[in-house]
């Protein structure tokens, strides 16, 4: 059974004709780029940079097809236990320079293209952001991704090819405006590959009948089902200057048979290819918005497609190698699932195993739960899916029978116990009393592994969100913290503090192991290489004023503090708080008192959900504040409000090493981790932050002196559930109530009376979660503090060092090295 990491990495056999590789030099990768230009695209320099572009990405694809193939040989060629990671969402950006990067081509094609007269830069801003994801959830997946191909890793994601991205935002008079977000209607896909022979169908619908075979075991049968061709699309994940390229497969929605001739023939044009049409609705878009009952269908449609389609597929390369001998499926495969929305993977796999391989249910059972490991990513009981009993007998009626056989058994485990006690079965059962379908309890019964997602975050579902579950089975719980990818995240997107950092260290080991940063700190007090970092800084928010000045039509001075919060909009995220310091601000420049000024623009960013009307109620707040702050000739260079639409991958890429600072204000036991807090902190961004999710460890990392805390602790907001007052709040501060009476007078809406009122109304009731105002004063001092900070250069330099050098354990190399060696047990390979 492989459960070590200290075995010598499996090696891949010599290939019986060894081809020559591809050129990888300057005159080599010229030469592949115009052949790709000329022959395949049929253009000429000069060309259209999109050419260009298709042209450099079919040469990047070549040498990473030579890697793939020989990774895939690797892993065919020796038995290894993999793993398998199970994600609604990838939200992977712009893939090119990520590409060259890991490859070791950056620096040969920018001089091949160079020496043709082209701009690397021009070319790489033609690639659209891929849209297959929403967030921070499916940001981390693709870090994970990454890491584990760096890490050598035998591990594949498993995820959607959705042909819409959530959608794009425009801001039109403040407002949030969605539009299609066709990231797939820009032409081919460049970085993907079919494989429709590894297609699979998967069910929906239908009725099941049971009977008993001639040896009295139970057989059920899935009967009238509704099929769905499930197609997938490989998307390769190369590991850092290692040869190895795994693999991310996503699955698109196809109707098996595409056209009705007999349709056609009859004269039914639409009826023809209405299947067709139907099918492929199930990958069409990004998380459809589940407030009604058709996108409620369709959200649990696409995740059942995932995990039915994924584990066919890893059932199937076991049986073409194995056969029905299942006796060792659990020593060579592991299931990770990012999230709830993958849950149903428990009852898919138990009915493979039971119903479509004929395995007892003790058996199958035990399989499945030594290969399913659940990663639990938000601590508010809302965001935890569910499922109405009445949805699923429709659309998924033979699982919904093996959750509530799995329920009854494993209520059978409870009762044994806490005999007697009806309030715990209540509790603990998978099916609410509304009878909708606990899908994290599903998650959790099923899994040999339970993990959160930050030391605070872990400790806060094992004491209140799943207590109950971590008396049953405390082994099964664990801590993880996330992290980001330095190669994206730090030597991609900056590149000019990735050479000062490589030519102060002497090498680029860190690219690869992040925590040799730590050498860093000896540079503090050295006038030169200080001077160095602070120039790269002010170049770095240069570029971010020229996006700033291109997107959003404000000028902004980089001599001012660049304050920013980016990230999905949410009333716990809190971006009303910083609003109101905006407002707050605003005010006392109105009112004088401006003495020992610092200059600050305030740089906002994010999607709320379509159907989420608070968040975009905050988001018209946020771009009026702007209006009237930007446009007032009183306030100048001293304030600017700043709100960037349609935030993306490609977008942070420009913000994240341009921050100074990093607002992770998230009301405390609300934010399972957080990322962007760990991208701004490897950038030399100082937090202005609670101590919620991984901002108590980058906390402790950093030390009280590099890092600007303020609010309630997350018991200290426990504690006040039920005895909240904000008005008790205004009364005793005069500033808070002058920004309140400013919101609340129409300063801000003068000709769009009573808009903000819902907006005033959440944060004065007695009953708001988020006890915004509650931290109000707080988060003021710490501002003031910040301000004050900034002033003193020298010093200011010293914690963006600082923070740079200690975010060593904030890489995902370290998160993935953890999922290792406590839950999946692989060995690494070595390309060769």
């Amino acid at each position: 059974m492989f459960t070590k990491t200290n075995k010598a990495p499996v090696k891949a056999k010599k290939s019986a004709a060894k081809k020559p590789a591809l050129p990888n030099d300057k005159t080599g990768l010229e030469q592949a780029f115009l052949h790709y230009l000329e022959n395949n695209l049929g253009r000429d320099l000069p060309s259209n940079p999109e050419y260009q572009l298709s042209a450099l990405a079919y040469v990047v694809r070549d040498r990473l097809m030579q890697n793939w193939k020989k990774t895939w040989q690797t892993y065919n060629e020796n038995p290894t236990k993999r793993a398998y990671y199970l994600s609604m969402e990838f939200l992977m950006g712009r893939s090119l320079r990520n590409n060259l990067l890991n490859l070791g081509l950056d620096h040969p094609v920018k001089e091949a293209l160079d020496d043709l007269g082209l701009a690397y830069e021009e070319i790489e801003q033609q690639e659209i952001d891929a849209g297959l994801g929403n967030g921070g959830l499916g940001r981390l997946a693709a870090c994970f991704v990454d890491s584990c191909a760096t890490l050598g890793l035998p591990v594949m994601g498993y995820g959607l090819r959705y042909e819409y991205g959530m959608f794009r935002q425009m801001i039109e008079q403040g407002f949030q405006i969605e539009a299609p977000d066709h990231w797939l209607g820009h032409g081919d896909y460049p970085w993907e590959s079919q494989r429709r022979e590894y297609a699979r169908i998967i069910k929906f619908g239908g009725c099941c009948h049971s009977h008993e075979d001639s040896s009295g075991h139970l057989k059920v049968h899935w009967e009238g089902y509704e099929e769905i061709l499930a197609v997938p699309f490989d998307v390769p994940v190369p590991g850092y200057k290692n040869q190895v390229v795994n693999s991310l497969r996503l699955w698109h929605a196809e109707a098996p048979d595409a056209f009705k001739l007999s349709a056609f023939n009859a004269g039914s044009y639409f009826e023809a290819v209405a299947e067709k049409q139907a099918a492929e609705n199930l990958t069409m878009v990004l998380y459809p918005n589940d407030s009604s009952e058709n996108g409620k269908e369709l959200r649990l449609r696409q995740q059942y497609f995932l995990v039915s389609a994924s584990l066919q597929d890893v059932v199937a390369q076991w049986c073409r190698t194995k056969g029905h001998d299942f006796t060792d499926f659990a020593k060579f495969n592991v299931f990770q699932l990012n999230d709830t929305h993958p849950s149903l993977a428990v009852a898919e796999l138990m009915r493979l195993l039971v119903d479509e391989h004929h395995l007892p249910w003790d058996q199958a059972w035990s399989i499945t739960t030594q290969t399913m490991a659940y990663t639990n990513h938000t601590l508010l009981p809302e965001a935890l899916e569910k499922w109405s009993r009445h949805l699923m007998a429709r659309l998924l009626p033979r699982p919904l029978q093996i959750i509530e056989e799995i329920n009854r058994r494993f209520l059978i485990e409870v009762a044994c116990k806490w005999p007697g006690r009806a309030d715990k079965i209540r509790e603990l059962s998978l099916f609410d009393e509304h009878g909708m379908v606990r899908m994290a309890y599903l998650a959790i019964v099923g899994s040999f592994s339970v993990n959160g997602v930050a030391a605070l975050h872990s400790e806060l579902l094992k004491e209140g969100l799943f207590n109950d579950f971590y008396q049953l089975w405390p082994h099964k719980f664990n801590n993880k913290t996330n992290g980001v990818t330095q190669r994206r995240w730090l030597a991609a997107c900056n590149p000019g503090l990735r050479h000062l950092i490589t030519d102060t260290l002497g090498n680029e080991d860190w690219i690869t192991d992040l925590s040799r940063l730590a050498a860093l700190e000896k540079q503090v007090g050295n006038k030169a290489f200080e001077q160095a970092w602070f120039d790269i800084k002010q170049a770095n928010k240069q570029r971010l004023a020229d996006l700033i000045a291109r997107e959003v039509g404000v000028q902004v001075s980089t001599d001012a503090i660049f304050d920013v919060q980016v990230k999905r909009i949410h009333e716990y995220k809190r971006q009303l708080l910083n609003a109101l310091h905006a407002i707050h601000l605003y005010r006392q420049i109105k009112l004088g008192n401006t003495a020992n000024w610092t200059n600050r623009v305030i740089i906002f960013g994010g999607k709320a959900a379509p159907g989420y009307a608070m968040a975009k109620t905050i988001i018209k707040l946020i771009n009026n504040i702007a209006m009237m702050v930007n446009n007032d000739p009183e306030i100048g260079d001293k304030l600017k409000v700043v709100f960037i639409p349609n935030y993306r991958v490609s977008t942070m890429e420009v913000i994240c090493p341009a921050a100074d600072v990093s607002e992770q204000i998230s009301t405390a036991g609300k934010e399972a981790s957080g990322t962007g807090n760990m991208k701004f902190m490897m950038n030399g961004a100082i937090t202005i932050g609670t101590l919620d999710g991984a901002n108590v460890e980058i906390r402790e990392s950093v030390g009280d002196d590099n890092f600007f805390l303020f609010g309630l602790r997350a018991h200290e907001v426990q504690a006040k559930l039920g005895e909240y007052y904000p008005q008790s709040y205004i009364d005793a501060d005069a500033d808070l109530q002058g920004v309140v009476d400013l919101l609340r007078s129409g300063h801000f809406n003068p000709l769009e009376p009573g808009l903000f009122d819902d907006v005033i109304a959440s944060f004065m009731a007695p009953h708001d979660p988020w006890m915004t105002l509650a931290d109000f004063r707080s988060y003021v001092a710490a501002q003031e503090q910040v301000a004050q900070a900034y002033k003193n250069q020298q010093a200011w330099v010293k914690m963006s060092i600082v923070n740079s050098a200690r975010s060593g354990m904030f890489s995902t190399d370290r998160t993935m090295q953890q999922y290792n060696d406590e839950i999946w047990h692989l060995t690494p390979v070595n390309v060769s």
